[in-house]
């Protein structure tokens, strides 16, 4: 009997050790799934405008050549690159040599035609000379006294005057150098007008018009401008067969001439599947957010993410259509948790 009891009590003692340990097991299933709240949405694709990024310039939409009228060396040169100038400021000062001989020869032409009109006045009164040769000598009076005015004003010339507000960016000749008119000395910019210009391939250019507003990303300021398409130029360049696009920038201190610029086109629809912000779990610079699979447990998916819209972003890699996205404006998620 006592053996009997000794064999019992060893089998009972594993089959409760065991029932224990499964209970043990059970309990700890159980606080391994924790129940939370989350949002929660079904992925699905909508339409969203289809975009065409082209690369561009900001330039100046007043640019301005400052050139001399007349023929001579620099003597001054008050500006360089960089400097803000006003409209009527003295720029340059070139040595006047050459007006200044054609405003004596002029002189001296204008008086000896003065002389010949009084002298032929005195003459056809007296009848000596006909009303033809009087007209005659005082058409030369006019024209040397037209010329001793443009003489005079040509000497004028020899300060050139900024003739708008702006900012010298080029400066193409020096104090010495021989100006002569019509060759460019300086160039100036106004800063208060700017727009970017870029080139659209032909395969897009028919989306594109007058007055459409685009997105112009400026990448020194990490800021996203509203621009508006102010010139689509008709003809395409022979070589590349791209449309040159002048788009207009809003007025604002930070952008400047010469600043690289990115602008986005609206050229149709397209199908995108986009989630919003806060659903984008951010972990060593890869993004990646949570599913639902059938069981309501949550699970951690990367994704490679596109284009922002308002408070969505495109997701152009890792999820499909039908899958269930959940997250938690607060507190985070972690795999192995049950969506309530």
């Amino acid at each position: 009997m006592i053996r009997r009891g000794l064999l019992l009590g060893a089998l009972i003692v594993p089959f409760l050790q065991g029932c224990s340990g499964e209970a043990e097991h059970s309990s700890s299933e159980q606080a391994v799934v924790q129940r939370v709240a989350a949002e929660t949405m079904k992925i699905a694709p909508i339409s969203v405008p289809s975009r065409y990024v082209t690369s561009g310039t900001v330039t100046s939409d007043h640019r301005v050549l400052i050139s001399s009228r007349i023929s001579g060396y620099i003597r001054d040169l008050t500006v360089r690159e960089g400097d803000r100038v006003k409209e009527g400021a003295v720029l340059v000062r070139v040595d006047p040599v050459d007006a200044k001989q054609a405003l004596v020869q002029a002189s001296a032409d204008f008086s000896n035609a003065a002389a010949d009109l009084k002298r032929y006045a005195s003459l056809f009164r007296d009848h000596a000379v006909s009303q033809q040769q009087l007209d005659r000598v005082r058409l030369r009076y006019k024209v040397a006294k037209s010329q001793v005015e443009q003489a005079r004003n040509q000497l004028g010339y020899a300060e050139v005057r900024s003739p708008v507000d702006g900012v010298v960016v080029e400066k193409r000749l020096s104090k010495g150098d021989l100006a002569s008119p019509g060759g460019a000395i300086l160039v100036i910019e106004d800063p208060a007008n700017l727009l970017v210009e870029t080139y659209v391939s032909e395969q897009f250019i028919a989306a594109i018009h007058e007055g459409d507003r685009v997105a112009v990303e400026v990448a020194a300021l990490h800021r996203t401008l509203m621009g508006t398409v102010r010139q689509v130029v008709q003809a395409a360049d022979a070589v590349s067969h791209q449309f040159l696009i002048k788009v207009a920038l809003p007025s604002d201190l930070g952008v400047r001439p010469g600043m690289y610029a990115q602008v986005g086109f609206s050229v149709g629809q397209r199908q995108a599947l986009m989630i919003p912000h806060a659903a984008v779990v951010n972990r060593s610079g890869l993004d990646g957010v949570y599913l639902v699979d059938a069981s309501g447990v949550i699970h951690y998916r990367q994704v490679r993410l596109g284009m922002n819209q308002g408070d969505e972003v495109e997701v152009l890699a890792g999820l499909h259509t039908g899958d269930e996205l959940a997250w938690r404006d607060h507190d985070s998620l972690k795999t192995g948790m049950k969506v309530k």
